[in-house]
């Protein structure tokens, strides 16, 4: 890292944000509300920001939430080993969850609502009359093609469910190795590569997204996108080099209680998976078949009474 900079491969000290947790703190009478203020650094616009421009990756609300409540849960998960993951409760669910990440995930759907409505024009660069309008030709020739919502419809089929899972956990893997390579590799957070990969992968994760997208909702696509393959491969390579160079650090055995809370969960997530595409699946046509004919025998007059039938009086 020093080949890049020769002021990295230092030791950083990781900011705690647990600690006191106590909204209002008495004994400062002078600031009372200190540990609210103290939270308030440059994490709390790039959380806002970076969750705008993930939904207009990703392009759907409840997916982006799940996202976001995941990722609150891997930090406690994982707050054991990196000191930066410790945050009050009220951190992680009001000012992360809620506010910062709910305001900025918002927002990006009021961003893609307007687009997507927006009229556009592609008249030659050259047939504009303004320098504005030529500005904001060049600017939309890097922007996609189209603004439209996804759709993922994760429970439609077995294997769309089994793809949203793969889905969400890339993007998982992608958001932790941002904290573990800069924690590992001794890199600030305000320093200028930290920006320069996560705008990258914000290229990079939106055109990897729609091509994924299109490859589980077009049925004449048949070829998983090159873009999605290489941004794939990059994540895989960041995790390798987070083995090899912090192996002490991701290896740190989960506490009894986040152990057990993990196997509940996906213990949860196998059986609710099992009965809504097996058992569901099964019972639902014989249901269905079943209230056919209580129908059907209404229909014709016909009541079931004390085992027997009986024809209804009709007028």
């Amino acid at each position: 890292m020093t080949h890049l900079d020769r002021h990295l491969g230092r030791s950083l000290g990781e900011k705690d944000y647990g600690g006191n947790c106590n909204v209002y703190d008495g004994d400062r009478p002078g600031d009372p509300f200190h540990n609210v203020w103290d939270k308030f650094d440059a994490f709390v616009p790039t959380h806002f920001f970076g969750w705008w421009l993930k939904t207009l990756i990703i392009r759907d609300w409840w997916l982006c939430t799940v996202m976001s409540i995941m990722f609150e849960i891997l930090e406690y998960t994982l707050e054991h080993q990196l000191p930066n993951f410790s945050e009050c409760w009220w951190d992680h669910w009001i000012m992360d969850a809620l506010v910062c990440n709910g305001l900025g995930i918002y927002l990006g759907m009021k961003t893609l609502q307007y687009f997507s409505m927006k009229p556009y024009h592609w008249r030659s660069l050259w047939k504009i009359p303004t320098y504005k309008g030529k500005l904001q030709r060049i600017i939309a020739q890097f922007g996609p093609h189209s603004w439209i919502d996804f759709d993922w419809k994760p429970t439609s089929s077995l294997t769309r469910w089994f793809s949203t899972i793969l889905v969400t956990f890339i993007f998982l893997l992608a958001e932790l190795n941002t904290f573990y390579l800069k924690f590992i590799l001794w890199v600030p957070p305000a320093h200028y590569l930290n920006l320069v990969r996560l705008f990258i992968f914000l290229l990079a994760g939106a055109v990897s997204m729609r091509e994924t997208f299109q490859y589980l909702d077009d049925p004449e696509c048949k070829q998983f996108g090159r873009q999605s393959w290489v941004l794939v491969s990059i994540i895989i390579t960041e995790f390798l080099i987070i083995a090899k160079f912090g192996w002490n650090t991701i290896t740190l055995p989960l506490p009894t209680h986040v152990a057990i809370f993990w196997m509940i969960g996906l213990l949860a997530l196998f059986i609710w998976t099992l009965w809504y595409f097996f058992v569901r699946e099964k019972l639902l046509p014989s249901f269905r078949k079943g209230s056919g004919f209580f129908r059907s025998k209404a229909k014709n007059g016909i009541s079931l009474k004390n085992g027997s039938h009986s024809r209804l009086k009709t007028d």
